[in-house]
């Protein structure tokens, strides 16, 4: 059996698809945007977190994670104080609301993507295992190059 390699583009666009999928059903069904509840899941990972350690994990601007957060905090979602060391950075944590926002729709994109890799025939624990050592790997790769 001889597997076409074009791992590197297929990974791009099945990542931008369902990126572009989970934007959809969010804004229909929850009104709010995939990257404003994937700011608010990273807050949740990463724990009360600055703006600059959001934008890194977004990918994204400073600025645009301000006007997020922003927004995010007076949807009554996110929380977001001066950084008790000063400066103009501001810590980030989820609220109650924030909190069960990020609970809910994380279980409901987890059932929806288990329900679409087990309609594929691929095996979930072996995706989800295949899945987080490629991240680990990435992980290890990045923390090296940076030494």
């Amino acid at each position: 059996m001889c597997v076409e390699r074009n791992l590197s583009l297929n990974l791009h666009v099945l990542v931008a698809r369902l990126d572009r999928a989970a934007d959809r059903i969010l804004r229909a069904e929850h009104n709010i945007s995939y990257s404003r509840f994937l700011a608010l899941a990273l807050v949740g990972e990463l724990g009360v977190s600055t703006q600059r350690a959001l934008a890194d994990g977004l990918g994204v601007t400073e600025p645009s994670v301000s006007r997020m957060t922003a927004v995010l905090a007076t949807e009554g979602l996110l929380d977001v104080q001066p950084d008790p060391a000063g400066g103009n950075r501001r810590q980030l944590s989820l609220t109650d609301e924030g909190k069960q926002v990020v609970a809910s729709l994380r279980q409901e994109f987890e059932e929806r993507l288990a329900a679409l890799v087990a309609h594929s025939g691929v095996p979930y624990a072996e995706f989800a295992e295949h899945t987080a050592t490629l991240l680990a790997t990435l992980d290890r790769a990045e923390r090296e190059s940076t030494r």
